[in-house]
């Protein structure tokens, strides 16, 4: 996927909020919630998936920020189900909660483009509108299956699928190879 620079790292935040800041399971293993002193850090280093100079997000930034990475999930398992339709109206919810609007921008040497700020200019907000208005894009447009859920058993980490084919399925490596290992150990056993 290649809207253009910002769109792709507003969705890769949405997608990098969900992973770290929603329990869940991990590459096999269970992926608790993150704790209370954990969670600036986490939701700092989401941030920085996209933008690698923001700031350190605060302790009520962070539980703000978590609420949305909740929302956002379920946009990607709506999506991963087939139900696109469940996706765009949670998105279009996210757009009226964080007052998204669109706004021209110009920073770091960039040439002018499309930002979507929120109703306020806190940063949690700031990134969901975003966030949000990114995943609007995907929806909107006939790539809605580059984001998804891994496919890999015990694994719900989400993923956005920028690989020039498009049939990516998995949120990581590991979790491609413990598939494939699986299955070849299964046709081992069959044989032999």
């Amino acid at each position: 996927m290649n809207f253009n620079s910002h769109m792709d790292i507003v969705v890769t935040v949405a997608a990098s909020l969900v992973n770290r800041l929603t329990p869940g399971e991990e590459r096999g293993h269970p992926y608790p919630p993150v704790g209370e002193a954990g969670l600036p850090a986490a939701a700092t280093a989401a941030l920085r998936a996209g933008r690698p100079g923001t700031r350190d997000v605060t302790l009520p930034e962070a539980r703000e920020l978590r609420g949305f990475a909740m929302a956002f999930r379920a946009v990607f398992d709506a999506v991963s189900s087939g139900d696109v339709d469940s996706a765009a109206r949670r998105v279009n919810e996210l757009i009226a909660a964080t007052g998204a609007h669109p706004w021209l921008d110009r920073h770091d040497g960039e040439p002018w483009h499309l930002h979507f700020h929120g109703a306020d200019d806190s940063l949690a907000v700031g990134w969901a509108a975003g966030c949000a208005t990114g995943l609007a894009v995907v929806l909107g447009s006939d790539l809605h299956g580059r984001i998804g859920v891994c496919t890999a058993a015990r694994c719900d980490r989400v993923y956005v699928d920028t690989s020039r084919n498009g049939t990516r399925r998995f949120c990581s490596t590991t979790c491609q190879n413990r598939v494939k290992a699986a299955a070849f150990r299964s046709r081992q056993a069959a044989v032999g």
